[in-house]
């Protein structure tokens, strides 16, 4: 028997089977993103994408479908590298040393490499002691606290002062008085004489030099003797493989956030504040901003130097060859360093 099927009824059913594919390739991927960022204005550009909703607007027009946003919060990089291995993380966010360090050890789709960069500002390494004036007057009773022993930033460059003023013989002994501790646990700590020494970031040590005892004694301009990259997000080649609408939505909301907070300093100050709980007020957030050293921008720079000596330090095994090596494509447009 000959069934007669109408133009009508094919029709209908293209449309069923195309609504079908659309609404597949719109759950195809993740239906969470998992987000971490660390504490103090380096971090700005995320609290901006959470609280203008930059990254719902982006995973909408991607054409996405429900997608939950989850964003926590870690002291220091290397517990965020452990989260995202696990993968109980999708973008970790934080300095260059430890993200490298993460790098050198993963390949194929666990590799992971730097999906956006955030900002370029310096860092201070202050101290509560009128005795210390540089690094050659620590002593074995000092601690100097920073978010992250050996891998973080601070630590780095600690690390480089202490070759270059001590020579490497006497460089480790610096390394034996820092202690991990959240930026917000650490100015506490130093203005209570808890510690001895504090090796910030934004707007922390500012906050530490209110204290009349307090005074800086290096800087990271000084070691590094010009910006570098302080903060920026990685994640892994298999999340963007897996999940490459999710990935731009996040790229685009990146590069928003720092036009945002280019154009708009005062209501980014604003947001900062709210998000973070700060107790800056908002004339020593824009005065922060307006530095010159301070920048938010989407280019890597001196990432290279940084690289090699954490391979001389023996924190990794491999090193890049060049700096896009190490970085997803959408960052090769910029002039990196």
């Amino acid at each position: 028997m000959n069934i007669l099927i109408s133009p009508k009824f094919h029709a209908l059913m293209f449309c069923l089977v195309a609504c079908a594919a659309i609404q597949s390739n719109a759950q195809a991927e993740a239906d969470e993103i998992r987000i971490a960022q660390q504490w103090g204005i380096g971090y700005l550009p995320m609290a901006v994408i959470k609280s203008q909703e930059l990254l719902e607007k982006n995973i909408k027009l991607k054409g996405l479908g429900t997608t939950k946003i989850t964003w926590a919060k870690f002291a220091g990089g290397s517990n965020m590298n452990d989260a995202l291995l696990s993968n109980s993380l999708d973008f970790a966010t934080g300095g260059i040393p430890p993200f490298i360090t993460l790098w050198s050890k993963t390949n194929g789709e666990n590799q992971v490499k730097i999906a956006a960069v955030m900002s370029q500002m310096p860092l201070y390494l202050n101290t509560n002691d009128p005795n210390i004036k540089t690094i050659k007057d620590f002593t074995e009773k000092d601690k100097i606290a920073m978010p992250a022993i050996k891998t973080s930033n601070q630590a780095v460059l600690l690390a480089m002062a202490a070759k270059k003023q001590l020579g490497s013989e006497n460089a480790e002994k610096i390394n034996r008085l820092t202690v991990s501790m959240s930026h917000p646990d650490a100015t506490l700590a130093l203005i209570n004489n808890n510690i001895s020494a504090s090796f910030s970031a934004p707007p922390f040590q500012y906050q530490q030099l209110r204290d009349p005892k307090v005074h800086t004694i290096l800087t990271s301009k000084e070691i590094m003797g010009g910006p570098f990259t302080f903060t920026a997000s990685w994640t892994t080649v298999k999340f963007r493989k897996n999940n490459p609408k999710l990935y731009d939505a996040f790229v685009i909301s990146m590069s928003e956030a720092i036009n945002f907070i280019k154009n708009n300093k005062r209501t980014a100050a604003e947001i900062y504040i709210k998000e973070s709980k700060s107790t800056e007020s908002i004339d020593e957030l824009m005065e922060i901003l307006a530095s010159p050293d301070i920048e938010f921008t989407n280019t890597p720079k001196a990432v290279m130097e940084y690289s090699e000596f954490v391979f001389q330090l023996g924190l990794i095994k491999r090193k890049p060859d060049k700096w896009q090596d190490m970085f997803f494509d959408n960052v090769h447009q910029y002039p990196g360093s």
